[in-house]
């Protein structure tokens, strides 16, 4: 397979196509492969790479580093189980949410068992405004924190300024981001009813996109304001990794991963969840990341982003016919592509970088005052900082000197060291503006497997909280591989005590607390599943309104 061609770049020079990638293909072998590969190394079936040189696919040399090899044959064979299980997966989160919902529309089981005797059982509708994700079920929060006050402040003159000063430490905004990464797992209906009703803010749209690592439209983010005229604030939101999808999860697991020249090695499965290439014909990244889609940026031609006050020069752009839930049908947030599931990628209307670039730059022009954040929980929060990432790759400084800020909950590593060293030149400075939070055992930002022989690197600044709801600033989050024997014990020592607590939040911090049983059965299966609970959105929303600061500085283990 050919990767090696050339294109123009927007200042007029040559880039190349000399691609390093490296796909591991979970699917291509078997036990006596895989078993030959942990004897000898030999990566035939499985690894498949360029090295840049002349563009061709090759295969890595046998041998390597014995500890690399194990990390790859780990993530090999957890796909694979993950993909054994992924349609009871799949059937169960449907079975389990129809019967969540049942329970919820018609009171519960004695109001169900009422309702069935009386012949007015209520029955839930996917894709309704009444139907709520097994997520939202885990937590039935959807009020913000001090939502007065944050009102009252976006409004003022010296909000952004107060922000700053702030940092991580505006509860209030970090409160906002995080309830709309959880709103993020509902459907477009339930979205648009919470954003305007209950949040007294303005709903902006809800996009279904297409992933072609999924060959589906299964990457979903939704566009809020603060208010439909003269908006301070934009917040988009992407969706996570959803429970019982088994693709989110073998995503999360994978470690292939794509080099951009200058800027570093990206995981290439969260590329192609914003809709940036294709595994199955990898030229397709140089030509999303290099060439920056030169046929749809064509269609961002008819009007000026506003520029910030030191901003000497501005970008061209219009909306483009996004995918937004006015098109989709009312039945599914989440619908089957009717479609040819061949490469969708020369119809960037359809990928979620171009339509949210496309919409936010229109947004921004419209709403000259206002900065935008992105957000996102566990795969959500990946998408949330490759976003902005690819906006500095394509020189769209005019976006993002509005930048107010990127919060993620819960994410996974999205590239190696040099991608950090790139982006915190551009969020660190004159402020932060990258803020990742953690919260104690959760596994999925211990994702993908970082050592000193492996490339995936967390970056920014790590607001980590342990179960005792208690904030520090580090470098990285303890236990960085879950895996460590000497946390072992800890972790479940810790799963137990989570368990106790559920019972005790409620008396303890007032109703609003009080854990669902849904919570609580989720805490039960982290005794045998630490890691998994801990990435609940129930301890995350929890961090944020109950955190304490500790004043001594924690530093990487």
């Amino acid at each position: 397979m050919e990767v090696n061609e050339t294109a123009t770049s927007k200042n007029g020079g040559e880039w190349t196509g000399d691609s390093r990638f490296l796909i591991v293909n979970y699917q291509a072998g078997g036990i006596l492969d895989l078993m030959r590969f942990v004897l000898s190394g030999n990566s035939d079936k499985f690894l498949h790479y360029s090295d840049g040189g002349n563009g061709v696919v090759e295969q890595l040399p046998r041998g390597g580093d014995p500890d690399h090899r194990w990390v790859i044959v780990v993530s090999i064979i957890v796909r694979k189980l993950i993909s054994i299980f992924g349609k009871p997966m799949e059937w169960f989160g449907y079975l389990l949410e129809f019967i969540l919902n049942l329970l919820s529309l018609n009171g519960n089981f004695f109001g169900l068992l009422y309702n069935i005797l009386h012949g007015k059982v209520l029955m839930p509708r996917r894709g309704s405004e009444t139907f709520i994700s097994a997520i939202g079920h885990l937590d039935w929060r959807i009020d913000l924190y001090k939502s007065e006050m944050l009102t009252k402040e976006i409004g003022e003159p010296d909000f952004w300024q107060k922000n700053i000063q702030l940092g991580i430490g505006h509860r209030v905004l970090m409160d906002l981001c995080m309830m709309a990464s959880k709103l993020a797992y509902e459907n477009a209906k339930v979205v648009q009813n919470v954003v305007n009703i209950h949040w007294k803010m303005h709903f902006v749209d809800f996009y279904n996109c297409w992933n072609d690592f999924e060959k589906e439209m299964s990457t979903q983010v939704f566009i809020l304001c603060d208010k439909p005229k003269d908006a301070n604030l934009i917040v988009i939101s992407f969706r996570g990794t959803e429970p019982f999808d088994a693709d989110d999860w073998i995503t999360d697991f994978d470690y292939s991963w794509y080099e951009i020249p200058k800027l570093g090695k990206v995981h290439m499965g969260f590329l192609e969840a914003l809709g940036l290439g294709s595994r199955a014909e990898a030229s397709a990244f140089h030509e999303q990341l290099f060439m920056n889609n030169q046929n749809f940026t064509k269609l961002e031609n008819d009007a000026t982003i506003a520029p910030s006050e030191n901003s000497e020069s501005s970008t061209m752009f219009s909306d483009s016919d996004a995918p937004s839930v006015s098109d989709q049908s009312p039945e599914s947030d989440r619908p089957a592509d009717t479609g040819s599931k061949k490469f969708k990628l020369d119809m960037p209307e359809r990928t979620a970088y171009y339509v949210v670039r496309s919409k936010l730059k229109r947004l921004l022009n419209e709403h000259k005052n206002a900065k935008f954040v992105v957000t996102g929980h566990s795969l959500g929060g990946a998408l949330a900082i490759l976003f902005p990432t690819i906006l500095v790759l394509h020189e769209e400084m005019n976006v993002m000197e509005r930048l107010l800020g990127i919060y993620t909950y819960g994410q996974p590593r999205v590239g190696n060291r040099q991608l950090g060293r790139f982006m915190e030149a551009h969020l660190e400075h004159p402020v932060p503006k990258y803020f990742r939070v953690v919260y104690s055992n959760d596994l999925v930002p211990r994702l993908p497997y970082d050592n000193k022989t492996f490339l995936f690197k967390h970056f920014g600044i790590c607001q980590y909280y342990n179960s005792l709801y208690v904030e520090q600033n580090v470098d990285e989050e303890p236990n960085r591989n879950y895996f460590g024997l000497r946390f072992l014990i800890p972790l479940y020592l810790n799963a137990g005590w989570e368990l106790i607590r559920s019972f005790t939040m409620g008396h303890m911090y007032g109703a609003e607390y009080e854990e669902c049983w849904e919570s609580v059965v989720l805490r039960v299966l982290g005794l045998f599943l630490p890691g998994i609970s801990a990435h609940s959105p129930v301890d995350y929303v929890n961090s944020v309104r109950l955190g304490t600061e500790r004043s001594t500085q924690m530093s990487s283990f």
